[in-house]
């Protein structure tokens, strides 16, 4: 699996983050890649530009302070990012960081947090040498599973790849996923937009882009992946 150069540098900021001992715990597109290839899965996986992660305190942190300790963090490892705010957290809403080259001042990257939402199950992964705290695996498929179950899903394409890739890496354990569900305080939807509307799936999914030179794998393939894979919950 092919690790992109801006892909390493946000691995070097999770991992000075998590070092940092802040009150932090990593989701999203860079966890499921880590978790894909602690796996063994091989093949290329679409890239992402942004880092998605938790904070959990106990009380709502200011966005002063959130700045601050992910600035903190990052200078304490001699990585040369300013850390800016463009987005302050609300209900429903994540915090927007952008990190930016200290010298040119170019955006590199953005950095995603949502604040105090219901705890989720974590374990530590390392890419590369990179340590951090990560969601786990029953978490990201149980996340996905819920947007599939929706008509989030045409709007969402790429957790329906997302699903294709696990379902090369991982067995599927409902009770597990229900479970975990229940814990995350969310419900599935009835998955009537994915089994009775392929047509308009799949032009959604032609319209959806891979970065770079991945391979876009034949809609057809991904869908009967998909649909097996997670088909007990839809029983």
């Amino acid at each position: 699996m092919n690790i992109t150069a801006e892909e390493k540098r946000m691995y070097e900021v999770m991992k000075a983050v998590y070092d940092s001992g802040i009150p932090i715990s990593f989701k999203g597109s860079m966890v499921l890649k880590a978790c894909l290839l602690e796996a063994g899965y091989t093949k290329d996986t679409r890239h992402t530009v942004d880092i998605d992660a938790n904070w959990y305190s106990d009380e709502p942190p200011t966005g002063e302070h959130l700045t601050e300790s992910l600035q903190k963090a990052i200078s304490d490892s001699g990585i040369d990012l300013v850390v800016r705010l463009y987005r302050m957290y609300g209900e429903g809403r994540s915090a927007g960081f952008e990190l930016s080259d200290a010298d040119s001042g170019e955006i590199l990257f953005t950095f995603d947090l949502d604040v105090n939402r219901p705890a989720q199950p974590t374990k530590i992964y390392e890419v590369a040498g990179f340590r951090f705290s990560g969601v786990a695996p029953v978490q990201i498929i149980a996340d996905k599973v819920v947007v599939v179950s929706s008509d989030k899903v045409f709007r969402r394409i790429k957790d329906v790849v997302d699903l294709y890739y696990l379902s090369h890496a991982f067995s599927f354990d409902r009770k597990n996923v229900l479970e975990t569900i229940r814990n995350s305080q969310k419900t599935l939807d009835t998955f009537r937009g994915f089994l009775h509307r392929p047509d308009d799936l799949r032009q959604a999914y032609e319209k959806f882009r891979f970065a770079g030179d991945v391979r876009k794998p034949p809609f057809d393939e991904v869908y009967q992946a998909v649909k097996s894979f997670i088909q007990t919950m839809m029983q």
